[in-house]
């Protein structure tokens, strides 16, 4: 039975291609161009929502935000059959999450919500982690098609679980990143030297997946966007978007997280200033800006 694959885009495309490796998948995108590119990697697609889901066992999406995931949810459950397998892999809010496992549950529909971690370069090599809400029945449903998109499938609880996760997970990140970036700013002001940096940190206390594997400064370490002009990767937009829905989430659970909230505030700064399209380790460019200010 075909899988259906819904949003092709930089992180869906690599998925479904990984996807066809294994399974039957019939693809569907609202851009033309990423349909073309898709069509241009091998995945045979479709001309509507409705006829890409119809007959298929198990449909994935990977969509830009709640309202979307909604949407297109609400439309897929007009067409496809009850038991019918739905994967979302979209990061959303923990409440659009749940709301969705609900409706579709009353449509009799198995749902996961499996939003990942790992980035373009860990959907294209098939090494994402997928952090996954539901059902432990519908999750191990959805674990032989995860696995053939990603290296780990970690099961986190009930609906909403995954998206949860995910939040958590980001805003960790969010503010790592911003710490090793100012760690090499303060670094390149004492004159000291960055590779040293990066030697003593990544073997040190100091040690994070933003200074070991996604280093901000080029030419140190493993290669990351820092060495490709900062090009995503993980765009800053993406990561002011992961950090907001952390803090609404904090909100609403009246949890204190004073650095998430802070890396909030620099990543809506620096996307407000243009660089929303760039990685989100690019972030080192605005601290720099901010040192030479305040020593000037």
């Amino acid at each position: 039975m075909k899988t259906a694959f819904i949003g092709l885009g930089n992180m869906g495309l690599p998925m479904a291609v990984n996807l066809t490796k294994t399974f039957d998948v019939i693809g569907f995108d609202l851009s033309e161009k990423a349909l073309l590119s898709a069509v241009a990697q091998g995945i045979r697609c479709s001309n509507s929502i409705a006829s890409a889901v119809n007959g298929a066992g198990t449909v994935i999406t990977m969509l830009p935000d709640g309202k979307s995931v909604k949407s297109v949810l609400a439309e897929i459950s007009q067409t496809v059959e009850q038991e019918t397998l739905i994967i979302d892999c979209s990061t959303i809010d923990i409440a659009t999450a749940r709301e969705v496992h609900d409706d579709m549950s009353k449509r009799g529909l198995q749902m996961v919500d499996a939003p990942v971690s790992g980035g373009t370069a860990g959907a294209a090599a098939a090494t994402l982690t997928f952090m996954c809400g539901g059902e432990p029945s519908a999750i191990e449903r959805a674990r032989p098609l995860l696995e053939s998109m990603g290296k780990r499938i970690v099961p986190c609880g009930p609906a909403g679980a995954g998206q949860a996760a995910k939040m958590c997970n980001n805003m960790i990140l969010g503010v790592s990143m911003i710490a090793v970036c100012e760690a090499f700013t303060l670094a390149d002001k004492i004159g000291l030297d960055r590779q040293a940096v990066f030697d003593v940190v990544s073997t040190s206390s100091g040690s994070c997946w933003s200074m070991n594997t996604y280093c901000p400064v080029p030419g140190i370490g493993p290669k990351s966007p820092a060495d490709n002009d900062y090009k995503p990767g993980f765009a800053a937009a993406l990561m002011l978007k992961d950090l907001t829905l952390s803090q609404d989430a904090a909100q609403a659970a009246h949890a204190a997280t004073p650095l998430g909230a802070h890396a909030q505030s620099l990543y809506k700064s620096f996307v407000e200033q243009g660089h929303g399209a760039e990685d989100f380790s690019a972030i080192i460019k605005a601290l720099a800006v901010v040192k030479r200010e305040r020593a000037a």
